[in-house]
């Protein structure tokens, strides 16, 4: 079975520092990701919480796998409101890397998320994730080179 996992990178014209920050900053993360605040002490394994601006919902959690700051961040994540009300055990949940590189000033954010082979409804589950990340990466691009 082949692995379905979504693979995005985008260049943006800023150092690393500019986009880590808006990738953690909870007032820049509600202008991308659809209104929510993102709730961390970036600490490795520690919780991750996507919690919405205007209703104080929890749209999505995890917890961070892997960090080193201004270059990596790893986290779990599942939608505990997934219309499809899927059950909140680990295999449903999938990791979400965000690795930075930088040359020149401008900065590479490469994203991947995934594997969602094992996870209920997993290609329905990544075909959705690839749009998601399609909308979000050029806001990400538009918010840092501001």
């Amino acid at each position: 079975m082949k692995q379905l996992t979504v693979k995005k990178t985008i260049e943006i014209n800023v150092p690393a520092s500019k986009v880590w920050d808006v990738l953690t900053n909870r007032e820049l993360t509600k202008q991308y990701m659809f209104d929510c605040e993102l709730i961390s002490d970036f600490k490795l394994g520690n919780p991750i919480i996507w919690r919405g601006a205007s209703d104080d919902k929890v749209y999505v959690k995890g917890t961070i796998t892997g960090i080193t700051p201004g270059k990596l961040l790893q986290f779990t994540v599942f939608d505990p409101n997934a219309a499809d009300h899927y059950e909140d055990v680990p295999s449903n949940y999938t990791t979400v890397t965000y690795e930075l590189s930088s040359k020149n000033g401008h900065t590479a954010l490469a994203v991947t998320q995934g594997d969602f082979t094992g996870v209920t409804n997993g290609e329905k589950r990544y075909n959705e994730t690839i749009g998601g990340w399609d909308s979000i990466l050029p806001k990400i691009k538009e918010l840092a080179e501001k």
